[in-house]
């Protein structure tokens, strides 16, 4: 067998219940922190199931890769998909018979997120065996809109389902969500490739070991390690970001502004995502290109909404914002699995994740404490004191955010800058060609053609 129209039709229904999956999830989580948040009284309570997820993830990354690759794509997804039943299934059970308790979310979060480190890279690494080479950015186009919709749908659909079916039900529903993931897998033939063999065709000796491997492979191609830093850099911006956005807007605007400029900025993953689902995608010189372009483009956005105290300049920002960063990630995603040998992807795509997502972990806890601390008093709560400061990003209250937004955009351009100057990066295509296309028989063998 080999990646055919076929594959892609198989994808599709892969795709399908894992769309389905991800909406679900995210009306679930929305509505859990909602009733968190209301049975607590608490902030501090909803700060630590936001950042919660988290810890689990770059934890059990660097060890949920080699899992991936000893397993195989479809048998890690079973047991993510099939492990997140059974959690959704508990909690239904403690909902409905009343003994559910705050606390006992946070054992939820963290196995939930645990296996999510096993399912994303699962994902990921089925791709290749799944779709011609030439598909794989539209197919990486449609994985992320799935997210963008998720974003977009999840708190909509969760405010309505709390109405209707209040929390035991959307926790129900997430149950069977999984079941339908589940049943798709099931109908879906993933080639799963040797256990025996190594990179280097040694076997191996422990999932350890594996990591390991994973580590020099990426040591020795750093035109890939460049790549996963990128993600890295927008990564912070995003974690940065994120936190600055919503008081820069209540300070000059309403609550139904940030609602706007939130779900235009969401529209904006689902537009470039649906852009890039149907694209035919550029040579492959053209990729780095793009991919150094969009890095700007994200940088420039930043700044651009720190200029003035604007909603319609502010929804225009996020737009841009959002919709560069899902560029961003499709094009190192294509990237990497047409560079990457498929035997080499789970603990990879594991490990590039883990690089990228520290960053935003990092950016959220900074992000607080330069506002806070830093950047509104040296600016002033309520006027801008400095002409300079006013001239940079106008007059008004909680202006000090829109300064950290400015020096934030600019500290992103020069990290982009820097890197883009590793000759690695620049030669990637030359030092690192494409994966030869592959054939697959059903007990995972491969030929090149």
């Amino acid at each position: 067998m080999q990646p055919s129209a076929s594959g892609f039709r198989a994808f599709v229904v892969l795709w399908t219940g894992q769309f389905v999956s991800l909406v679900a999830s995210a009306v679930t989580s929305f509505a859990l922190g909602v009733y968190c948040y209301l049975q607590s009284d608490s902030v501090t309570t909803l700060a630590v199931l936001y950042a919660l997820p988290f810890v689990p993830f770059l934890i059990v990354s660097p060890v949920a890769g080699p899992l991936v690759d000893r397993w195989g794509a479809r048998r890690a997804m079973l047991v993510s998909n099939g492990g997140c039943m059974l959690i959704a299934l508990l909690m239904t059970v403690l909902l409905w018979t009343d003994t559910f308790a705050v606390w006992q979310v946070y054992f939820i979060v963290l196995v939930t997120a645990s296996l999510r480190a096993l399912d994303l890279p699962a994902f990921e690494a089925a791709l290749p065996l799944l779709v011609p080479q030439e598909q794989l950015g539209r197919a990486t186009g449609l994985r992320m809109l799935a997210t963008g919709v998720s974003a977009v749908v999840g708190p909509l659909l969760a405010g309505a389902l709390l109405l209707a079916v209040e929390i035991e039900g959307i926790v129900a529903l997430d149950c069977a969500s999984f079941l339908l993931a589940i049943v798709t897998l099931a109908l879906v033939r993933i080639p799963r490739l040797p256990l025996q063999e190594t990179a280097t065709g040694g076997v191996r000796a422990s999932v350890l070991q594996d990591a390991r491997e994973g580590f020099r492979y990426l040591q020795v191609r750093p035109g890939l390690l460049s790549l996963a830093v990128l993600l890295g850099v927008m990564s912070f911006g995003v974690g940065f970001g994120e936190l600055v956005l919503p008081p820069l807007v209540l300070a000059f605007g309403a609550p139904g502004d940030l609602g706007l400029v939130m779900s235009v900025g969401a529209l904006g993953m689902v537009v470039v995502s649906g852009v890039i689902s149907v694209w035919t995608w550029p040579r492959p010189r053209q990729r780095v290109g793009g991919l150094v372009a969009s890095l700007f483009v994200f940088a420039a956005s930043i700044v651009l909404a720190s200029l003035r105290p604007s909603v319609p300049l502010l929804t225009v920002a996020v737009f841009l914002f959002m919709g560069s960063a899902t560029l961003i990630v499709g094009i190192v995603q294509t990237v990497w699995q047409v560079k990457v040998e498929p035997r080499m992807l789970g603990r990879t795509v594991a490990l590039r994740n883990a690089i990228a997502l520290t960053p935003q972990l990092v950016g959220n806890l900074l992000a607080g404490v330069v506002c806070e601390y830093v950047a509104v008093p040296l600016v002033g709560a309520e006027r801008v004191r400095s002409d300079l400061v006013a001239l940079l990003v106008g007059e008004g209250a909680g202006r000090g955010y829109a300064l950290a937004l400015t020096v934030l955009g600019v500290v992103t351009a020069l990290g982009v800058a820097l890197v883009v100057r590793s000759p690695r990066l620049r030669r990637l295509d030359e030092e690192l060609p494409d994966v030869p296309v592959r054939e697959w028989d059903d007990a995972g063998a491969a030929t090149s053609r």
